[in-house]
């Protein structure tokens, strides 16, 4: 199966983010692609809204997940992407959209780790999500999900594998800063090697967040990828007989002594 990450700058406009999203769709479908990740603020950035939080999400979520449906069944490509979904309170969710290639919406997560670092606190205006993980299969590979912050724990991943996740998908808006380009790549690369699985991130760009979306093999290595450019698509084959390749020369998984322990929720 192929697979696109793509790299965008989302505006204040969902209208306007579904059509750059369709340009997308389009050079990503021209590479073969049967599944396209989008990243984490594909419906809007909220430092580029005007007005209220909450009115936005009212008024824009169901929008932004009939016109992703729409996007897919007419391309006839799967598509993941992140917006923001209301939680019946004042802070909504950071929710990814999982749609099929005929418009179907399969599944949604919630984030659940939410960006309380480097000075910065998500939780604030976020509500974190509370359910279970997610994995799912499409065209015969088993794939979880996890949004951004989320790959900073590791535990989420191996949860995502142990319900048998071989392919990892981040739809990301990871800031810039000091050292983050440098820990975005090394935990993605991490997440990939510690699995033995694939990890496909698609990363905003814009001036607060670095972009670098990237396609990982079970090794760890790069299959495709982008760097700072505002607007683009990488796109690379996702082949579970890799990632059973890997698996039987480097058992990790067979040779742990630790296990993950389930869901902790803290209040939030």
């Amino acid at each position: 199966m192929k697979v696109s990450v793509a790299q965008f700058r989302p505006s204040g406009d969902v209208h306007e983010n579904i059509s750059t999203m369709g340009n997308l769709v389009s050079e990503a479908v021209a590479d073969g692609a049967e599944l396209v990740v989008f990243p984490e603020e594909s419906m809007f950035a909220l430092n580029r809204i005007t007005g209220s939080l909450s009115e936005a999400v009212d008024d824009y979520w169901t929008t932004f997940v009939k016109e992703l449906s729409l996007l897919a069944a007419n391309a006839k490509v799967a598509i993941v992407a992140g917006g923001y979904e209301s939680s019946g309170e004042e802070r909504p969710y950071n929710t990814l959209v999982v749609v099929d290639d005929t418009g179907a919406v399969v599944n949604t997560y919630r984030k659940l780790h939410l960006f309380d670092a480097f000075s910065y606190r998500e939780s604030d205006k976020i509500k974190p999500g509370n359910e279970d993980t997610v994995v799912f299969e499409y065209r015969g590979v088993k794939i979880g999900v996890m949004t951004c912050y989320d790959l900073r724990f590791p535990e989420l991943a191996r949860d995502l594998v142990n319900k048998g996740a071989e392919l990892i998908l981040v739809p990301s808006a990871w800031f810039a800063g000091d050292h983050k380009l440098f820990h975005w790549q090394t935990i993605l690369a991490a997440r990939a090697i510690e699995n033995t699985c694939y990890v496909a991130a698609a990363g905003t760009r814009s001036s607060r967040t670095i972009g670098y979306s990237v396609i990982l093999d079970p090794m760890g290595l790069d299959l495709a990828g982008l760097e700072d450019e505002e607007e683009g698509v990488a796109t690379a084959d996702i082949d579970p007989q890799r990632v059973t390749e890997v698996r039987g020369f480097l058992p990790v998984l067979k040779n742990r002594r630790y296990s993950v322990e389930g869901p902790h929720w803290t209040a939030n």
